[in-house]
This record gives structure tokens, C-alpha cells and sequence, in this order.
């Protein structure tokens, strides 16, 4: 999966100096499609690989979590 992704960031970006760089007919059309699978494609792959073993709970602002940073801000 993690290749999936950065083979898939790298033809993003590709496909953006592609478009500022070439001299052709269709530039804003490399730029547009680079940046729409950059943000539409990518970046949800790659949120959903880093956190598809995680629990939300965790890395909530709960009264437990709140409750133990204090306890261990105290020690």
C-alpha cells in the first residue's frame, strides 16, 4: 500500500512541474489533474493507511486522557 501511495504522490507532483514547465496546449490541465489526485486520492490513501490500526480514543482530549498527562506532568 505505502507504494501505492508514494508512487501515486510522485506522478502527482510529476504531473505538476510537468504542467509549469512544458509548453504545450494542455499545462493547466497537467496542473489541475496533479493537484485533484494529489488532494482527492492521495492524501485520503495515505490518512487512512497511517490510521487503520489506531484507536480514536487514544488521541481524544477525554477526562481519563486529560487526567493521566496530568499525573504524569506531576511525577
Amino acid at each position: 500500500m505505502k507504494y501505492i501511495i508514494a508512487f501515486l504522490f510522485i506522478a502527482s507532483i510529476a504531473s505538476i512541474v510537468a504542467g509549469y514547465f512544458l509548453d504545450v496546449s494542455y499545462t493547466e490541465k497537467l496542473i489541475g489533474f496533479g493537484v485533484v489526485s494529489l488532494f482527492i486520492v492521495v492524501f485520503p490513501l495515505f490518512s487512512y493507511y497511517r490510521w487503520k490500526c489506531k484507536d480514536v480514543k487514544d488521541y481524544m482530549l477525554t477526562k481519563e486522557n486529560l487526567d493521566k498527562m496530568r499525573n504524569h506532568e506531576s511525577k
